[in-house]
């Protein structure tokens, strides 16, 4: 029973802070400022550690450290999702103010797939223990992929998603406001904003499936699978419009990000094959923090005399879900009616 109430309750409280989100912080198309993003995502990381301050009083100092760690990865990975965004944005020169409306709703159905994938995949584990060291060689998988692939530079114009979308449904050439649909002389259109945010909720469902199985590797409890996904996300508006200025200086920080899914994998399989944790968590922490830490430091360090352009250049190299790899320069087109 107290555990269905601690289900019941910590989503209220999600549902309470999306509903101040929206209703009250971000009412109508105004931009958001960097100052402001900077404070309302310093505000969303208290949160978590008040949060995870409960867990060591309430729960126990093993449990603290998973939800840390786990938040922690999650965070991270979260900066490889704003990365896809800005090129996402950019290419469909989607006004700033519009942008926020879509990180929201993605974000929102962000938040109940990962949720439904963090149960499927807790109950797998707990019927099938085998699957553990499928989940981590994937990890180690992805991690290696991950570096192999850092320097190809994704083709939007020719995405698979986009091209069958556009073939299937009609869609306006031009943004309508904040409009996701219009009707036009009787006949019901999609604008391009709504093909954006489809865009951001499949690069979510693509990047969920690294994640979830990341933090299934510190632990396999589904209330802090769950509750570390949330607040990592819950963050990721706030934490887009306050690095999108700056991305291009992260350059580095997908090396850091592989290096931790070949670990996290890793510590995967070792942890299951000898029944113990031969990986402690607290040493999981320890070497997640260097890592991201220290490839954050090295992108500022390396970037440092780039001009903002050529910098965007490098940090343009990223995987979109159904675009190949661009072989040659192309003119950015407009969605076609």
């Amino acid at each position: 029973m107290d555990a269905i109430w601690m289900w019941v309750g910590f989503n209220l409280f999600v549902v309470a802070l999306l509903a101040l989100d929206l209703g009250f912080l971000h009412r109508g198309e105004q931009q958001i400022t960097v100052r402001h993003a900077l404070w309302l995502s310093f505000g969303y990381v208290v949160l978590a550690m008040i949060f995870a301050a409960g867990m060591f009083v309430f729960m126990g100092e093993t449990e603290g450290y998973q939800f840390v760690t786990g938040y922690l990865i999650e965070k991270s990975l979260s900066v490889d999702n704003i990365f896809v965004f800005v090129l996402i944005f950019t290419h469909f020169a989607v006004p700033l103010q519009y942008q926020y409306r879509v990180l929201f709703w993605g974000i929102l159905g962000a938040l109940v797939m990962r949720g439904t994938l963090i149960l499927v995949g807790a109950s797998i584990i707990n019927a099938f223990h085998w699957v553990i060291y499928f989940f981590g060689a994937f990890l180690v998988f992805t991690g290696i992929k991950m570096l192999v692939t850092v320097s190809q530079e994704p083709d939007v114009d020719n995405n698979r998603i986009v091209r069958f979308i556009r073939r299937r449904f009609r869609v306006t050439q031009e943004f309508s406001g904040s409009r996701f649909f219009v009707t036009v002389e009787g006949v019901r259109y999609m604008t391009p904003l709504f093909l954006v945010l489809i865009l951001i909720e499949l690069t979510d469902v693509v990047f969920a499936l690294d994640s979830i199985p990341a933090i299934f590797a510190i632990t396999t409890d589904p209330f802090i699978v769950y509750t570390s996904n949330v607040f990592a996300i819950l963050g990721l508006r706030a934490l887009y419009f306050a690095l999108a200025g700056i991305i291009h200086r992260f350059h580095y920080l997908k090396y850091g990000l592989s290096l931790v899914l070949v670990i996290v994998g890793v510590k995967m399989v070792l942890n299951a094959w000898f029944g113990t944790k031969v990986i402690p968590t607290e040493i999981a922490l320890l070497i997640t923090g260097i890592l991201i830490g220290g490839s954050i430091l090295f992108s500022i360090w390396k970037t440092r005399h780039l001009k903002a352009d050529e910098a965007a250049q490098r940090a343009s190299e990223w995987w979109i879900p159904g675009s190949p790899p661009k072989r040659e320069p192309k003119q950015r087109g407009k969605p076609e009616a």
